[in-house]
């Protein structure tokens, strides 16, 4: 099979796409359709020795994976800024390392929960440091994503100075801002301005459509010209996509032929 080369690097979030399939068909999928990488939400489910070898035959490195959310059935979107719930938040993060170990993703998304005030912080600072000193003896660093507040009404981190300052807490080392321009979009717009002032500190980009999040091509921001020029501001990394398709995800996948080699 010929599978097309992008000019950009693109990854694909598993999370959101092709989510009718079994997470190493995923992989596969990712694969054929010109995909150099991917990424997941909470694969924890799926054995990790089954992924690993999906990821070994397609060559597809697995950029990261979230910390898990808590009680969903409460409406918990993560646990590190939570006090009281610091037991809760290392477990959560031993059992995200340990597969990202298994399967060598190189990033951990930890989500930091609905909450505010100075003992979040704290909790958040704490907790962080912890973890990355967890994490850095085996090859995994911790990135931090602020969240747009009409999604997620109450979340933690909603912009950029809130998690460099959490960076600069903790040191500085090891943490990245993990910038999804969906979010950013949402919370303030001037998506490769914002990118620019905080480039030394992002360690992994995003998109989606808005305001429906649902495939580039259309809505508000033009992913066509934005990814190339968070290219040439410095970004180096892999652009993440992370959208809700409309239809399937094969049938959603037009928008990448601005990204296609000729």
């Amino acid at each position: 099979m010929t599978v097309n080369k992008t000019s950009l690097p693109l990854s694909a979030n598993l999370g959101f796409l092709w989510t009718d399939l079994a997470l190493p068909q995923a992989v596969h999928a990712a694969a054929a359709a010109g995909f150099g990488a991917v990424e997941l939400h909470w694969p924890y489910e799926v054995p990790a020795a089954e992924l690993a070898s999906a990821l070994k035959e397609t060559g597809l490195p697995v950029l990261g994976l979230n910390t898990v959310r808590g009680d969903v059935a409460k409406g918990e979107f993560g646990l590190a800024a939570l006090a009281g719930r610091e037991d809760e938040a290392l477990a959560g993060f031993t059992q995200a390392l340990d597969y990202a170990a298994a399967i060598g993703a190189g990033n951990i998304h930890v989500m930091a929960g609905k909450a505010d005030g100075e003992a979040a912080r704290r909790t958040f600072v704490a907790n962080l440091r912890r973890f990355r000193d967890l994490a850095a003896p085996r090859g995994v660093s911790l990135l931090l994503e602020p969240i747009n507040t009409r999604d997620v009404p109450g979340y933690f981190l909603s912009d950029c100075e809130s998690a460099a300052s959490i960076i600069s807490d903790c040191g500085g080392e090891g943490i990245r801002i993990m910038y999804d321009c969906y979010h950013m979009q949402i919370m303030r717009g001037d998506l490769l301005r914002q990118a620019e002032r905080w480039m030394d500190l992002i360690g992994h980009i995003q998109f989606a459509a808005v305001p429906d999040r649902g495939e580039p091509g259309r809505g508000e921001v033009d992913y066509d010209w934005l990814l190339p020029a968070l290219r040439d501001a410095g970004y180096r990394g892999h652009f993440g996509a992370e959208y809700r398709p409309r239809g399937t995800t094969g049938e959603g996948l037009g928008w990448m032929k601005a990204f296609v080699s000729a």
